[in-house]
């Protein structure tokens, strides 16, 4: 049966499952807690995109009545409040604290806070020989996060080897967000990069920013403390804590056509490689037989992860730097590369 016909079908029972819990989903204080927690836990194969999809645009995310009209979803109340109506309308206050855990400021307190004190952690525990190479990789990845809002480098570097921390971050991450129920904010708007701080909290009014920094420092100190134990205690392999510490040069070089060599020869070959895309953060390749690749020649590339969500089907993150990789790579299949 062809994919399209079935698509549907999986899409309209995902749904069906998210209205009904939608419920629990949306009410404070557990709901912002349960969709993060849900959030982080679909990363790994990429589906954390339908669901806040889902809650942005349909009724999973709830209806909203304002001025008498009706808005599905959290991010369609969302833009005519912050758009339209402006910090004076009694929706700011009624509705905006309610829809904006599931927005921007979730992802600042995890990007600002939580990543940064991800990256102390990691740091802190990494061996001395290893701390000046890896507190250049970690650097990179935390502001990937800080002025990208791309945060899959910095989960991907303890995903897969410790499942076990990457389920602590999971329940930390919701337990963190619900946080906003007791110090609520009024702000947007969906991405939760210090820019985006600066432009919808500090300079729009009635939006309870400071709740932004409070929240940001329990949660700073919660995670800090929590990775640098565990990684201590079960000697998980993050950034520095190997024999060989992963070399991002060329990445931090730009050196594009050296990296795509790598990737091709670490895939298989061109032979080996059927179809070439990206996300915003990832490499996402088709191959003939997965058995032919050697991760450590893709690792040598900067890759921040590799990992495989199906059969022959492989993922390479690259963080902000994929675009630049993904021509490079491309050329390369073709021969047309320097």
């Amino acid at each position: 049966m062809p994919i399209g016909l079935i698509v549907p079908i999986l899409w309209e029972g995902f749904t069906v499952v998210l209205i009904w819990i939608s419920p629990a989903l949306m009410t404070h204080p557990w709901g912002p807690g349960i969709y993060t927690m849900l959030d982080r836990a679909l990363i790994p194969l990429g589906l954390h995109h339908v669901l806040s999809a889902a809650v942005r645009f349909t009724e999973v995310g709830g209806t909203y009545t304002i001025d008498g009209e009706t808005y599905i979803g959290v991010l369609n109340a969302m833009n005519e409040i912050l758009f339209e109506l402006g910090p004076e309308h009694e929706s700011w206050t009624r509705v905006l604290p309610q829809i904006s855990p599931y927005l921007a400021p979730w992802q600042m307190v995890r990007n600002l806070f939580r990543v940064p004190a991800i990256g102390l952690a990691m740091y802190h525990t990494s061996y001395a020989k290893n701390k000046k190479l890896a507190g250049g990789i970690i650097l990179t990845v935390v502001l990937t996060a800080v002025l990208g809002n791309i945060t899959e480098p910095i989960e991907f570097s303890f995903m897969f080897i410790s499942p076990i921390l990457y389920g602590v971050y999971i329940v930390l991450t919701g337990l963190g967000t619900m946080l906003f129920s007791f110090f609520p904010v009024a702000m947007g708007y969906i991405r939760g990069t210090i820019f985006d701080f600066a432009i919808f909290g500090l300079l729009y009014e009635n939006t309870n920013w400071y709740n932004i920094i409070i929240i940001g420092v329990i949660n700073f100190v919660v995670f800090y403390f929590a990775f640098r134990y565990l990684i201590t205690k079960f000697d998980i392999k993050t950034p520095g804590r190997e024999e060989q510490v992963q070399d991002a040069t060329l990445l931090n070089e730009k050196r594009y056509d050296e990296i795509a060599a790598l990737v091709v020869e670490g895939l298989g070959g061109r032979e080996n490689i059927t179809n070439i895309d990206n996300c915003v953060s990832r490499l996402r390749i088709d191959l003939k037989d997965q058995r032919k690749v050697d991760k450590e020649t893709v690792q040598n590339s900067g890759a921040a992860g590799i990992f495989f969500p199906k059969k022959n089907h492989i993922h390479v993150v690259y963080g902000p730097h994929v675009e630049f990789v993904r021509n490079e790579v491309d050329d390369y299949m073709k021969g047309t590369n320097k």
